[in-house]
């Protein structure tokens, strides 16, 4: 199904930016917004949040050995 809208210069240039940054069409971030309730607003903060995570890993503050044996051993029997 083919649909035709039209919105401001504004919006397609939000819509433009998280496709760009997420590797996604313009189509499917406002598919995902319609389906999922991922609003554009969601969106470039979930981008924010992934880049800020990606960017403090790449720098090495991730978790610690410590926490990464939390997680790894939380549902292990003891």
């Amino acid at each position: 199904m083919t649909i035709t809208l039209e919105i401001s210069d504004a919006l397609k240039a939000r819509v433009d930016a998280i496709a760009a940054r997420s590797s996604l069409s313009p189509s499917e971030v406002i598919a995902d917004a319609l389906e999922n309730g991922h609003s554009l607003e969601w969106q470039e903060r979930f981008l924010e949040k992934v880049a800020e995570g990606a960017a403090a890993a790449e720098r090495g503050e991730f978790a610690s050995q410590d926490d990464l044996a939390r997680v790894v051993n939380k549902y292990r029997p003891t």
